[in-house]
């Protein structure tokens, strides 16, 4: 893959390395850990211009998510609220919980969340559920990216030949993004299924 990307950025410059991140934000196995850090070790070589390629990258990153932003709103609360009802131990006025804390704080978890590796793609769909207004998630959006683009792209331009300890460190960040993530819903399941043995447990006695 390393190969494949060095290549496409060689033959298309910086809007190469765009459209790899916009692929990377649809397509998450595509990681940006990997290409952001090429993208400015590449630059260091004189393939790229670092400016250019941090703009690109941030253009690629806005149009990846705007595409999720529009599949969260085709998905739409009501169909969630549906699927909601279906699935066990996931109660609809989760759904109410999660909208009031996004109106609340949908702002700072769309900016924060594009530096978060494995939540900068997924936190689009919520966006567009909760039909965050489009210009606002665009600005949020693209500030969170910059920054994480910029930070990444330049690490790589600094590091040189060593561009891959970008992936490393990013990488063990996102297992722990990942373990916590398991420990919240396993926590929540956990609590679910107790609340659930004490609602049935008077039911059975009787």
């Amino acid at each position: 893959m390393t190969d494949w990307i060095v290549s496409l950025m060689n033959a298309l410059g910086s809007p190469g390395a765009g459209l790899l991140v916009a692929l990377e934000s649809i397509f998450p196995p595509i990681p940006s850990e990997l290409i952001l850090p090429l993208a400015g070790f590449t630059a260091s070589q004189g393939t790229l211009n670092v400016v250019a390629a941090v703009v690109w990258t941030t253009v690629g990153s806005l149009v990846g998510a705007l595409v999720l932003y529009a599949l969260g709103a085709k998905v739409g609360e009501e169909r969630l609220r549906a699927v909601a009802r279906r699935m066990p131990l996931v109660r609809e006025s989760d759904i109410d919980t999660v909208d009031g804390w996004f109106e609340r704080h949908g702002g700072k978890a769309v900016f924060f969340g594009r530096m978060v590796p494995g939540v900068r793609s997924l936190i689009s769909i919520p966006a567009g559920v909760a039909r965050m207004p489009v210009a606002r998630f665009a600005l949020l959006s693209s500030l969170g990216s910059l920054v994480w683009n910029t930070l990444l792209i330049s690490a790589g331009y600094l590091l040189g030949s060593q561009w891959s300890v970008v992936e490393t460190w990013v990488g063990r960040f996102q297992e722990v993004v990942v373990v916590l993530a398991v420990v919240a819903v396993a926590v929540v399941v956990v609590r679910r299924v107790r609340d659930h043995r004490r609602r049935a447990a008077p039911a059975g006695e009787g």
